[in-house]
């Protein structure tokens, strides 16, 4: 497997592994981390838990069916828009050990990679 075709796999495994982690428990742990850092009730706790599962889910499907420059530029701003929700909500997930959003910036240097690679000029 040449490095492109690994790197693109791995953000597809990425995408759905956290998909898989976020709905082990039906949710449950994103919603405790919602409810104890902002006060949000249980519903619309699990409400942006399962969007933000949807969404993923669809960024995974996205690049493993349709690699290329849009695709990884869509997902680049997907994970803009959640590391920027996720500093709004809960900022204290920076300092989290296993690098909840600290690994959002290597993934944003490998699509821009990716992207620079696939684009026509």
């Amino acid at each position: 497997m040449n490095t492109h075709r690994f790197a693109q796999a791995s953000l597809v495994l990425l995408w759905w592994g956290t998909v898989a982690a976020s709905l082990h428990d039906g949710g449950a742990t994103g919603v405790k981390l919602l409810q104890d850092a902002t006060g949000m009730g249980a519903a619309p706790a699990l409400a942006l838990v399962l969007l933000g599962c949807a969404w993923d889910a669809a960024i995974g499907l996205l690049l493993l069916l349709r690699p290329g420059a849009a695709s990884y530029r869509l997902a680049a701003v997907g994970v803009l828009g959640m590391t920027a929700l996720a500093t709004l909500l809960v900022p204290t997930l920076w300092l989290d050990p296993f690098g909840a959003l600290l690994k959002n910036l290597p993934v944003l240097a490998l699509l821009a990679v990716l992207a620079n690679k696939d684009a026509k000029p």
